[in-house]
């Protein structure tokens, strides 16, 4: 089988990993199975503790709930979703950033209390 080299710049523990990972095979699961076990919650593209933002290359990550299609067109992914289709460079981000970047918009306008829009309408 092909593989595909993947490099991540693990910011958090502040270490480079390169490993060569089976084209179309999972990045989290491939780094987990060859003993560099990258930050994860759910495994199922829901949550943003696995977001990365890609440096270089192209992640096919179909299956990323977690983030819509604005938030990846600008370039962050989520590795427990994303597969190798080629060589890839990501760094990882802190998941609190990207849930902002993702739910930002709909939280912090305060207090909800009942009867009272939380929009201008």
């Amino acid at each position: 089988m092909r593989t595909v080299p993947i490099t991540v710049h693990w910011r958090q523990e502040n270490r480079t990993i390169r490993l060569d990972v089976p084209e179309g095979e999972y990045i989290l699961r491939s780094f987990e199975q060859q003993g560099e076990p990258l930050p994860f919650s759910c495994r199922n593209g829901c949550c943003t503790a696995c977001a990365v933002r890609v440096i270089a290359g192209e992640i096919d990550q179909r299956e990323a709930l977690g983030l819509s299609r604005e938030i990846r067109s600008k370039g962050y992914g989520l590795l427990c979703v994303a597969r190798a289709t080629g060589p890839l460079e990501v760094e990882t981000q802190d998941e609190d950033e990207v849930y902002e970047l993702q739910f930002g918009r709909h939280f912090g306008r305060g207090k909800v209390r009942p009867g009272i829009p939380l929009d201008d309408e």
